[in-house]
């Protein structure tokens, strides 16, 4: 018999609109689960959203108060999609009302937050999970996988870096994201994922070392609405931008890898690099999201003349990959990485055994960033120290 479950989704921006989409691909794509989710209300502030978001997506209600979502009995989990200064008071109701949590990143808008929310969730004793998206991607899954089977040998180097546009046009509005009250700037923004994906590709820092810069330090103010990718002009009154533009990280893991991590939204020429090196005793790999869907690989060879990185191209013999496409280079896409992150969130619910990444992760992320914070401060290397409340 299919175990129902009911979703609540809150905050109907573009990322509530994407994880709506995604639990209605669920029995879609993953035809063999043994439950199904059921749309029943969404919530948003703006009633015009709300009510759209109803229309267009297939849920049964919709409203304007999130506490709704919260004490709506065939609600069993709630998807938080709302600006990062409102997830904890969410986590905490949620918690509270013994609600199983899909929180969008960072959890908190900064470390403490985090672990508070971290707090709240493992008190109640409810099932977490975190958009840390980018996992699921077949060809990062089989990094991990041939990680695990040690063809890479034992490792020694990890670089990464982050570099996104959506903040490069100097007259980007001053929205949330750029103020400091709402939390930390790249580091919590994509720094997040780039953190997360070190912790499952190479495994936990032991320490760090940062620095931090704001090129833009001032942009347009919004008039009555629009998000970090909306534009002003050169005429219009200006704010302050008051959390970083870029993060750079030296990084040494606790197995003895070394690395980089760097972050920048405002960086000109890439549009979505998020990339990793990984290199190992016995072998190397290289993956691109802007080629999500191919890796480059290097085995260790007698034969000096093949000796060199294979590209390979993600297929059915890759994890995930058949539940989308059935044949070699037919690529996925961002919105088929939330697929499969819902799908794994609501096995977790119904098999009632907490999953990865769950609220745990979050705060492993939220312990290097407050170490970057402390280094920030310091200018020297910090030890990556545990930030949980118990």
């Amino acid at each position: 018999m299919t175990r129902e479950i009911g979703v609540g989704v809150i905050g109907m921006g573009w990322m509530g609109e994407t994880h709506s989409r995604s639990y209605r691909q669920v029995l879609e794509r993953f035809a063999d689960a043994d439950f199904a989710p059921r749309l029943v209300v969404c919530s948003d502030n703006v009633e015009s959203r709300a009510r759209e978001a109803q229309r267009r997506l297939g849920f049964e209600r919709f409203t304007t108060d999130w506490h709704e979502v919260l004490s709506d009995p065939n609600v069993e989990v709630v998807n938080i999609t709302v600006p990062n200064g409102l997830h904890l008071e969410i986590v905490r109701a949620a918690a509270a009302a013994g609600k199983h949590i899909l929180c969008e990143k960072p959890v908190g808008r900064d470390p403490q937050e985090t672990a508070l929310a971290e707090q709240a969730a493992r008190q109640a004793g409810v099932q977490t999970f975190v958009g840390y998206n980018y996992r699921w991607v077949p060809m990062v899954q089989y990094a991990k996988q041939l990680i695990d089977e040690g063809r890479l040998g034992r490792l020694t180097h990890y670089r990464s870096r982050f570099f996104a546009c959506y903040a490069s046009n100097p007259y980007g509005l001053l929205s949330w994201r750029f103020q400091i009250e709402h939390g930390l700037g790249i580091l919590g923004d994509l720094g997040s994922h780039a953190i997360d994906l070190a912790h499952l590709i190479a495994g936990p820092m032991k320490k760090v070392i940062g620095n931090k810069e704001t090129f833009i330090r001032q942009r347009p103010l919004p008039k009555g609405g629009g998000t970090h990718f909306s534009v002003g002009g050169p005429d219009d009154p200006t704010g302050d931008v008051t959390n970083e533009d870029y993060c750079g990280i030296l990084v040494s893991f606790e197995n003895g890898v070394q690395g980089t991590i760097e972050m920048c939204r405002v960086i000109n020429g890439p549009k979505c690099e998020y990339t990793f090196e990984l290199n190992g005793t016995e072998g190397a790999l290289k993956w691109n999201f802007e080629q999500m869907n191919e890796m480059h690989v290097q085995f260790r060879s007698k034969n000096d003349a093949e000796d060199g990185f294979i590209r390979i191209v993600s297929g059915p013999a890759h994890p995930f990959h058949h539940y989308f496409n059935p044949g070699p280079g037919i690529g996925l896409g961002y919105d088929d990485l939330k697929t499969i992150e819902a799908y794994q969130f609501l096995k977790s619910v119904a098999e009632g055994q907490q999953g990865q990444p769950g609220f745990e992760e979050a705060l492993a992320v939220a312990n290097v960033q407050r170490s970057v914070q402390r280094s920030w401060e310091s200018e020297r290397w910090e030890a990556v120290t545990s930030t949980r409340v118990d």
